[in-house]
């Protein structure tokens, strides 16, 4: 089922209450930014001229004058091949992450995890050691700044990376599109990788947790200043997500031998998640 443009208004208008009152009818939609317009998507023509009738008459979200048994006829949801394609950047990252999952070993293969990792390094023995991050720069290795983001240590690390990317990466694509979302990927997986680095110096980490957090706090901080239905996030949700960056830097995963976390990674990308949500969201409302 293609999508189709239901509605295209002025980014001026608030579309947060009638919004609500589609979430509220179980209505399957997004609402995407483009060329100084808002659009309303939907699945299917005939869904679209029902929320176009049903915005011409309650524009506020006013539903207390609707009938109780009032409902859109909804077509089916979008399937998976659907998703994808209204997610094409998502799917395209998640898709690399998982191609260079299966050329590390899931973190076994240390000969390919050491062309990605944030600096060089070899195994002797048992010892590892590690080159020099200056000189890695100089060399023109500048790949090295972004690509740990790309490394995982297990299928565990895997999954709960990707499923949170896909959930929070596809809000931002479809709210703000795909060039913000590249952007924000980019600068948050800088600032994990960089704020994890100044922080235990020269080590091995990796994973997209980091840029996860960035993600989480653009849209936290977004949603505050200029209420969008894409970033409202299932509640509890950041509460759980700050909650398990508190349990890990107490050091009981460590403590408990399961691997040491970089902690300073998540941090470092929630702070310039907070940011990029602060800076977006407070031009998003001066535009409204």
């Amino acid at each position: 089922m293609s999508a189709v443009a239901a509605m295209r208004l002025p980014v001026q208008v608030d579309l947060s209450a009638f919004i609500a009152l589609l979430q509220r009818l179980q209505v399957p939609h997004r609402v995407a930014e483009e060329a100084g317009e808002q659009v309303l998507w939907v699945p299917g023509e005939q869904l679209a001229e029902q929320v176009r009738e049903l915005y011409a008459r309650y524009p506020q979200g006013d539903d207390a004058l609707l009938p109780p048994s009032a409902a859109l006829a909804a077509e089916p949801a979008p399937g998976v091949i659907d998703q994808l394609k209204n997610s094409l950047l998502t799917a395209s990252l998640l898709l690399l992450t998982f191609v260079v999952a299966a050329l590390t070993l899931l973190g076994d293969n240390y000969e390919a995890i050491s062309w990605l990792s944030f600096v060089d390094f070899r195994i002797e023995g048992e010892y590892i050691y590690f080159g020099n991050l200056s000189l890695t720069l100089a060399s023109g290795q500048w790949w090295r700044l972004l690509t740990p983001m790309l490394i995982h240590f297990g299928i565990l690390h895997l999954a709960m990376n990707t499923l949170w990317y896909w959930e929070l990466g596809r809000r931002i694509e479809a709210r703000q599109g795909p060039r913000v979302l590249l952007g924000l990927t980019l600068l948050f997986s800088l600032a994990a990788n960089f704020a994890q680095y100044l922080w235990a110096g020269p080590s091995l980490f990796g994973g997209l947790s980091g840029v996860l957090y960035g993600l989480l706090g653009h849209c936290w901080l977004f949603q505050r200043l200029a209420p969008s239905a894409a970033y409202r996030l299932p509640p509890g949700v950041l509460v759980m997500m700050l909650a398990w960056l508190l349990i890990c830097m107490t050091g009981i995963f460590e403590l408990l031998q399961f691997g040491a976390i970089a902690n300073a990674a998540h941090v470092g990308g929630l702070l310039a998640g907070c940011l990029t949500g602060l800076v977006g969201g407070a031009l998003a409302r001066r535009s409204r």
